[in-house]
């Protein structure tokens, strides 16, 4: 099992230890390192500053928001990125919700999902080939663009650079069983924002029928210490923030994945306190055994033994969010 640093998204302004972090990631084997956007800072600037950084180490997306940019714009960045580094990025795509497509991005949530991000990867995969001009007559994207404000000036067009891997990496953020059967068929990973070792089925039937080489990487806290309950609470604090306010409360995806690992009354419940302004109250609701099993934290025996039921099943990579560097180090011996 690879071992990655996911760094996330900035908060208030820039960590100042990401690039160290990624340095000592690098300098302990790690396969990648990661960075996300949400909306504030964006995915790609401080991964380019780490690649500048850094040597050896992969550079990843998770995520780059599809709303956020055409997908000609995003395949733009990865094909740049990609010279520049050598040949590091992988492409981690996500749809995000109407919340944020609508309410940050201003744009129409697609009313079929699953439509709009087969789409936006066909058109992405295009550029990336560079077998002819980009076209594609699709519901979402449509290469060149036809709508009734067209000026019908739009031609077909190559990417003027030539990319430096056709097979870059796609690798797409999913929650729903639909949405992860298809990763399975059009992407070359996944990238779930919660996985238990224990409840695969929780995402339907396509993870256990991967191809070869498909990458199957979360998103996972890991923390040595002592406490574990103490341990905890940075994931319950995230739990919170995203079962309670990345989304409304008749339609909050990671509140229905919750619900679909067994916690559905809870899960309503921190939607519940959270939109009633009760933070606090709805971070502490957050049961410890699901944010337990959706994380590695504890002592270095308990996470030792923990990382035994990881790999036993299909993930890949494992992405460690937040960990200092006593962790990251503890969790390197840990996987050699």
């Amino acid at each position: 099992m690879r071992l990655g640093l996911a760094l996330g998204y900035w908060g208030r302004g820039p960590s100042p230890d990401h690039v160290e972090l990624a340095r000592e990631a690098e300098r302990l084997g790690y396969d990648s390192v990661w960075t996300a956007e949400s909306w504030g800072s964006d995915v790609f600037t401080p991964l380019t500053w780490i690649a500048a950084r850094t040597s050896t180490i992969r550079l990843g997306t998770a995520v780059a928001q599809m709303a956020a940019r055409s997908p000609t714009t995003t395949a733009m960045h990865a094909l740049t990125l990609d010279h520049l580094s050598g040949g590091r990025v992988m492409l981690g795509l996500g749809l995000s919700g109407p919340q944020v497509v609508e309410g940050w991005y201003g744009r129409p949530f697609p009313k079929s999902p699953l439509t709009a991000t087969r789409e936006y990867v066909d058109v992405v995969r295009q550029v990336l080939r560079r077998q002819a001009p980009v076209e594609l007559d699709g519901r979402f994207h449509t290469h060149p663009y036809r709508g009734a404000d067209a000026t019908g000036l739009g031609r077909p067009l190559k990417s003027i650079t030539h990319p430096l891997r056709a097979d870059l990496p796609v690798l797409l953020g999913a929650e729903g069983p639909k949405n992860v059967a298809q990763t399975v068929r059009i992407a070359d990973g996944w990238l779930p924002l919660y996985w238990s070792p224990n409840r695969p089925d929780a995402y339907g039937p396509a993870v256990t029928e991967l191809p070869a080489g498909f990458r199957v990487a979360p998103l996972a806290r890991v923390k040595v210490c002592d406490d574990v309950g103490e341990g905890l609470l940075g994931v319950k604090a995230m739990l919170g923030f995203y079962i309670g306010g990345m989304g409304h409360a008749t339609r909050n995806f990671h509140a229905d994945l919750m619900a679909r690992m067994g916690y559905e009354e809870e899960a309503r419940r921190v939607q519940e306190l959270f939109l009633a302004g009760r933070r606090e109250e709805a971070v502490l609701t957050v049961p410890d055994a699901f944010a337990d099993e959706i994380s590695l934290v504890g002592p270095r025996e308990r996470i030792a033994e923990r990382l035994e039921v990881w790999r036993k099943g299909p993930v890949t990579d494992l992405l460690a969010v937040a960990p200092d560097p006593t962790t990251l180090r503890v969790l390197a011996e840990l996987n050699s």
